[in-house]
């Protein structure tokens, strides 16, 4: 008859064997057939029990492991992932090399020490593939600015942090703590960046204040401030967030690595906290579009200086003259036409299009719209470059 193994422990069922082997209640063999063991099984487990020894399964991981992370490289890593408890094993080990450190484990390795040490969720792990991105040629040929969406600090009031990146580089230009969205504090900024930094050739930004045209009014004083400098504003597409995918990526970044990481006092903690981060984001957080290179490998301020004097602007001979009204509006050939009221007082070019019927509307080195004259509008107010836009082509009038 067998033994019911499952009325007894594994253990308690292997002392019953020896137990009965050496009292020589049955022969080995069957003995070991009554217990559905092998000879060789049979003869370790009266070994062990003679040298006092358990009758439990011993450990099966070997007595040395070369390959295993030793303590001290172990810590490394489960500080800085401590320190910074949003990175993930690759930039983390990468960030460990920045240091001097050396004779560090390969990226699956760290991840190995991450996960073994409950470092990892599921989630954390299922969101960490990277995206690929495209990005422009060189430094400075466009920026890209958002408002990240604002917060409540512990003073009461709402922080609403200004944020620039460059296109190219992943450069963090600013994240400004700001009160409210409102045009002023933009232009200080943007101020501030254009001395620090130079000039863009371009800028991206969505359609809401201040950067885009709010209700009837045309253009925004920002965006014709930005012409002035001879700057190109390019608006995203209407809900569509991933136009601007750098900065947008940004704001997320900021949001899971600092917003959500600590508690902000108010506008001047706000600005303090978001500067470490920056110099964080800039120079020591590897980024994976980069080949875990820094933003601050890969960036330079621009050559294109800022003055705070607006050149005079002289159109060409073929070009007829406007000088629009404080309301917005220019008059051609007796007709009123709004154009806005941001370019009130600003003098404007006219100039038949090569499709008859239609006549562009230039204002310095960018054409901003087109008359029809059949219809009595303009149509395609928006803001290119005359001349090699970097976007697609304009529609042709």
């Amino acid at each position: 008859m067998e033994v019911s193994w499952e009325e007894k422990t594994v253990e308690e069922s292997r002392e019953e064997f020896v137990k009965r082997a050496l009292a020589k209640e049955k022969s080995k063999s069957s003995l070991c057939r009554e217990y559905v063991i092998s000879r060789p099984t049979g003869d370790k487990w009266i070994a062990r029990y003679i040298a006092g020894e358990s009758m439990s399964n011993l450990c099966r991981a070997p007595f040395h492991t070369p390959l295993k992370t030793d303590m001290v490289t172990e810590n490394l890593i489960l500080d800085m992932r401590k320190q910074y408890p949003t990175i993930g094993a690759v930039k983390i080990r990468r960030m460990l090399l920045d240091e001097g450190k050396t004779e560090l484990p390969c990226n699956s390795t760290v991840n190995a020490v991450l996960k073994r040490n409950g470092c990892i969720s599921k989630e954390a792990s299922e969101a960490a593939t990277p995206n690929q991105r495209f990005e422009k040629e060189y430094p400075n040929v466009m920026w890209q600015a958002d408002f990240k969406g604002h917060f409540a600090m512990n003073d009461g009031n709402r922080c609403h942090p200004l944020t620039i990146v460059d296109d190219h580089s992943r450069f963090g230009l600013c994240i400004d703590s700001k009160l409210n969205e409102g045009g002023i504090g933009v232009t200080e900024s943007f101020t501030r960046l254009f001395y620090q930094y130079g000039m863009p050739q371009s800028l991206l930004c969505d359609n809401g204040n201040p950067w885009g045209t709010s209700q009837s009014t045309g253009f925004t004083r920002f965006e014709v401030w930005l012409m002035d400098l001879g700057v190109l504003t390019i608006h995203g597409r209407f809900r569509h967030p991933k136009t601007q995918g750098k900065v947008e990526s940004f704001n997320q970044t900021l949001k899971r690595e600092l917003i959500k990481q600590t508690s902000i006092s108010d506008t001047w903690d706000a600005q303090r906290q978001f500067d470490e981060y920056r110099d964080f984001y800039n120079n020591k957080r590897p980024h994976y579009s980069l080949g875990l290179d820094t933003p601050s490998k890969h960036y330079i301020p621009s050559n294109r200086k800022f003055t705070n004097e607006i050149e005079e602007w002289d159109y060409a001979t073929d070009y007829e003259t406007r000088k629009i009204k404080s309301t917005g509006f220019l008059t051609y050939k007796g007709q009123g036409y709004f154009l806005s009221e941001a370019l009130g007082d600003r003098t404007i070019g006219l100039q038949e299009s090569s499709t008859k019927g239609y006549v562009n509307l230039y204002y310095r080195q960018f054409r901003i719209g087109c008359i029809h004259i059949d219809q009595r509008s303009i149509v395609s107010r928006k803001i290119y470059l005359a001349f090699n836009d970097t976007r697609s082509m304009p529609p042709k009038f």
